[in-house]
């Protein structure tokens, strides 16, 4: 979703260049070269939306903000200057960097987090009521699953969803760039609410921007990386239980360094990367991994998925990404599921013929239409797809508010579908 995510920050850009520095934000903070960021609000909860507005940055240049594990794009106006919001992940600790890049140039501030101060009166067990349990996830065909801001270790946040949803996700998805390790911690705890982990693995750092030539297709294809690969082979095979890893996905935009033209990616460079990293991380017994290929939906100027598909031997599942941005932007109209997702089913099942298909990311805005009635189309189309096996909503506050309860008509609404699905 990085195409869509760049033309909103550059229409929050041009506001905010027109209006000034929002009021009540941080005092600003110093990075290289005189950048500075000012955060607005600088203290909250964790799932905090935060205004980010950057100045002394590298002028007109795409760049990254990152906050733990959200990160957010943007690009520079011709000072310098850019505003964005990102969301506050789930964590333990106080504060939270929030950090921007781009080009040579970097500033960060922190957010600090608050909580609800503990109770310290010592609750009447013998007469106080268990507490409520989340409820099961669902053995329909269609299967319901999730990101949330906090990942996949992220319980509360699961529950919640669970809470809203009337089933606990049976797939959670998360995301993990070429810096870490495989995350067995989240995949034991994903596993232990009896659901099945999504990882996305990004071969680039998160916060560094498009331009990574140390992770250039060619690169990864001739074996610079095969230590920490078989690293994550040997990691994932010992774990042993059934997990989908989604490699480099949205490969048909412009907005990775793994996509066509970025950083030197000759066409069919990415084939030849995608091939060696799944032979590499299988040769260490890996095969409980189920490689699942997930690009965008197709759109003017893409590259054609014909010329990424790494073949059938490689890929265990065929995804897609889509969001319904309705009205919240200038260049997007309100979009029913059948024709966000028509077209672009059609052609992974023209590549990929005989394989299951998963909505990898999804969701909608509330502007330009019901919601409600487009959470409801989107179940039912998608249950009708005897090949789709399921679907992942973004349950997220970010470029718009794409989260299940943007309102309570939304929340009731996909509810009431799911249970309709479960029959």
């Amino acid at each position: 979703m990085r195409r869509a995510l760049r033309t909103l920050t550059m229409l929050i850009t041009g506001i905010a260049l027109l209006t000034g520095t929002l009021a009540g934000g941080s005092p600003a903070m110093a990075g290289s070269g005189g950048a500075s960021l000012t955060l607005s609000p600088a203290s909250g909860p964790v799932g905090s939306a935060v205004t980010v507005t950057g100045t002394g940055m590298a002028k007109k240049t795409a760049g990254t903000l990152t906050a733990g594990s959200e990160r957010v794009a943007f690009t520079t106006s011709a000072s310098g200057y850019f505003a964005s919001s990102i969301v506050i992940p789930s964590t333990s600790s106080a504060t939270v960097d929030i950090v921007a890049t781009a080009g040579a140039s970097r500033a960060s501030a922190s957010f600090t987090v608050t909580y609800s101060p503990a109770s310290t009166s010592t609750p009447d067990t013998s007469t106080s009521s268990p507490a409520p349990t989340a409820p099961a996830t669902s053995s329909a065909r269609l299967r319901f699953g999730v990101a949330t801001p906090g990942g996949a270790q992220a319980n509360a946040e699961l529950d919640a969803v669970a809470s809203l949803a009337g089933e606990s996700p049976s797939i959670v998805l998360s995301y993990d760039d070429f810096g870490q390790p495989a995350p067995i911690a989240d995949l034991d705890s994903v596993a232990a609410r009896g659901a099945t982990s999504l990882i996305t693995w990004e071969p680039w750092r998160w916060g560094d921007g498009v331009s990574q030539p140390a992770y250039s297709n060619a690169r990864i294809a001739a074996g610079e990386y095969d230590a920490y690969l078989r690293q994550w082979g040997a990691a994932l095979a010992g774990w042993g239980k059934p997990v989908y890893l989604r490699y480099a996905h949205e490969m048909n935009g412009d907005w990775y360094p793994w996509s066509d033209g970025a950083n030197g990616n000759a066409p069919g460079s990415y084939v030849a990367a995608w091939q060696h990293v799944h032979d590499v991380v299988e040769s260490q017994g890996a095969t409980n991994v189920q490689w699942v290929w997930s690009p965008n939906i197709p759109y003017a100027g893409s590259t054609p998925l014909s010329s990424l598909y790494p073949g059938a031997s490689y890929v265990d599942v065929v995804a897609l990404d889509a969001y319904n941005w309705g009205t919240a932007v200038a260049w997007s109209t309100w979009t029913a599921p059948s024709a966000l997702f028509g077209d672009g089913l059609a052609q992974v099942r023209a590549l990929a013929p005989g394989k299951p298909v998963l909505i990898a990311e999804t969701g909608s805005a509330e502007a330009g239409g019901s919601k409600a009635d487009w959470n409801r189309a989107l179940v039912s189309y998608l249950n009708d797809q005897s090949d789709v096996v399921g679907f992942v909503w973004f349950h997220q506050n970010k470029e718009v508010d794409w989260r299940i309860d943007s309102s309570a008509t939304s929340a009731a609404a996909l509810a009431g579908a799911l249970a309709q699905r479960r029959g």
